[in-house]
């Protein structure tokens, strides 16, 4: 079949060669040449549409049961309705006529289906809308000091410069939105008109609410002049703009992982200057649209607002506190008291008489439980009894060099094991846990017995070691003089 290309090339020869010569060059035969040359067309512009079918539609007498189960569900899969159609009529259809039934089906949806979602285009201002949202980036495999680090980052994003920050966060609490939003506003120096999240339950309020938001999300709008908006349920394309820079920020995260060569921290710290690095290496390009949107930013208020919650709660008789579904422990001194507690994003804070009582990890999710045993050891020493039974006693252990040596004390004597166990936890709480934490290595590797009392003996070895003291004499500065009478002598 000769093809648009060879005529092309036919006449093109016939300018400066004969009929014969050019045909052969452009690989048809004279007579074929002859009447392309004599043709105002290409080969593709004689071609007819063909109407009618090579062979027998094999799903001819089931359409019209494949198309009402189109119209009723149009999100049926060919493959789903293909596997009903071999299981409804066996040995009817073989396997390699899917592909078949997946064309007739585009076909129908192309030209007799439901209208599809269109996206329109949007036109963005310089200063009027800023998105943000929270990405998970444990996928990455990011690790601190060889631990896995799972998190998020809340990231923010404005939709005519594409400039962008974020920030470690733990949950989509309204804590770390708080915290990330105003950090985010701070660092750009101004605040856009207008705010959009998705439906983050820390942001909107529930729909039967007669509030578009929840009380703290509009006040904190309101101390920066913002409007706030959301986006329509299932509708993650209105946020649009900080989803696709989601799925770059990761790719490049990863890049730059790979480029690094570990995708392990030493601490948190290196971590977010990694990530504050990366956030000003990515924003480099966007100076010049950066430029237009600042002048356009409405000024930061003269202070932030806070970015954690308070809380009062009592301290119940187990020295413990709960915190948004999450248990506690506090000094056992406390029991009885009401203390205020401020939740931020990744962190609790706890407070007696306006001062500062305690600061703790925030716990993710709920039922979780932190106890910290210099809160209770000194009554637990005096009823050893309860450690055994004790609903937190995994966290007792302060590191796995801890739980060999109970389980030492176990297997060497059950009944005392408890009680010899928690007066170590009580030299831990007075002495320091890494020196006790260092006792119990050395009996460890020695394999000698563990006690309470050998491990106050390895302690006390320290206690003499005082510094020694240096006496220096003072110098003899008369062989100096000597030296300088004899230089100035001629």
């Amino acid at each position: 079949m000769v093809t648009d290309q060879q005529v092309r090339r036919l006449k093109s020869l016939m300018q400066k060669k004969t009929l014969a010569q050019a045909a052969a060059e452009a690989g048809m035969d004279e007579k074929t040449a002859r009447k392309w040359r004599d043709s105002e067309k290409l080969p593709s512009q004689c071609v007819k549409p063909r109407n009618y079918r090579t062979r027998p539609d094999p799903f001819a007498s089931v359409w019209e049961e494949v198309r009402g189960f189109l119209e009723e569900s149009p999100g049926l899969e060919a493959k789903t309705l293909f596997d009903y159609l071999q299981r409804k009529y066996p040995g009817a259809f073989k396997d390699g006529q899917l592909r078949t039934l997946q064309r007739k089906i585009k076909i129908w949806r192309a030209t007799e289906g439901p209208p599809k979602e269109v996206f329109f285009p949007q036109v963005h201002t310089p200063g009027r809308l800023a998105q943000s949202d929270f990405t998970h980036m444990t996928s990455l495999g990011i690790t601190i000091a060889g631990e896995p680090f799972a998190h998020l980052i809340y990231h923010f994003t404005l939709t005519y410069s594409n400039w962008e920050t974020g920030q470690v966060c733990f949950s989509e609490s309204f804590e770390a939105l708080s915290k990330g939003l105003q950090d985010a506003l701070w660092e750009l120096g101004g605040t856009p008109d207008c705010h959009r999240t998705d439906r983050l339950t820390t942001a909107v309020a529930k729909p039967e609410s007669p509030e578009e938001f929840t009380q703290r999300y509009h006040a904190l709008l309101s101390h920066y002049g913002m409007k706030g908006a959301k986006t329509q349920a299932g509708k993650a394309n209105e946020n649009g703009d900080v989803e696709q820079s989601h799925n770059r920020l990761k790719r490049a995260v990863d890049q730059a992982l790979m480029l690094r060569g570990s995708r392990d921290f030493p601490s948190r710290a290196e971590y977010d200057a990694f990530l504050k690095d990366l956030f000003r290496r990515r924003n480099a390009g966007r100076a010049e649209r950066l430029a237009e949107e600042l002048p356009r930013l409405g000024p930061l208020p003269k202070m932030r607002t806070s970015d954690f919650t308070r809380l009062r709660v009592g301290v119940g008789k187990s020295s413990t506190i709960r915190v948004k579904a999450n248990t506690y422990s506090v000094p056992s001194r406390l029991i009885g008291s009401e203390v205020e507690v401020r939740v931020h994003s990744d962190r609790l804070e706890v407070f007696y008489a306006q001062r500062l009582a305690e600061t703790f990890p925030r716990l993710r999710g709920k039922g979780g439980h932190h106890i910290q045993y210099r809160h209770i050891i000194d009554w637990l020493v005096r009823k050893p009894g309860a450690f055994a039974s004790y609903r937190y006693r995994s966290d007792l252990f302060p590191t796995s060099r801890f739980r060999a040596a109970y389980d030492a004390l176990l297997e060497r004597s059950p009944q005392r094991a408890d009680r010899e166990y928690l007066r170590i936890l009580k030299l831990a709480a007075e002495e320091g846990e890494r020196k006790v934490e260092g006792a119990l290595r050395l009996l460890l590797d020695t394999s000698e017995e563990i006690s309470s009392g050998m491990v106050q003996e390895i302690l006390s070895w320290d206690t003499g070691n005082t510094a020694a003291e240096v006496f220096v004499s003072p110098a003899d500065l008369s062989a100096y003089d000597l030296l300088l009478e004899g230089a100035r002598r001629p």
